[in-house]
């Protein structure tokens, strides 16, 4: 193998941000919340209160910048062509 591979870091930082989505998104459920309004509630208001502290979703969702999670929603839908 004489190639160099590039990877784009980017992949990696939506990765992570998915993952922990998805374990709050759980966390959520398993606590009998709606997932989608109570993470619609954190990202518009920022109150972290809108967040189970449940499995430690809390520190999960809040360790990244609203701003980046909300970055990688659209970029989500727009990928689908809408």
């Amino acid at each position: 193998m004489d190639m160099t591979k590039i990877y784009d870091g980017q992949i990696f930082k939506d990765a992570y941000i998915k993952d922990m989505l998805k374990e709050v998104v759980k966390s959520l459920e398993e606590k009998g919340y709606k997932p989608v309004n109570q993470i619609v509630g954190y990202l518009m208001s920022g109150d972290p209160g809108y967040i189970t502290s449940y499995q430690d979703a809390r520190e999960k969702i809040t360790s990244i910048e609203r701003n980046k999670i909300l970055e990688l929603l659209v970029n989500e839908v727009v990928k689908c062509d809408i």
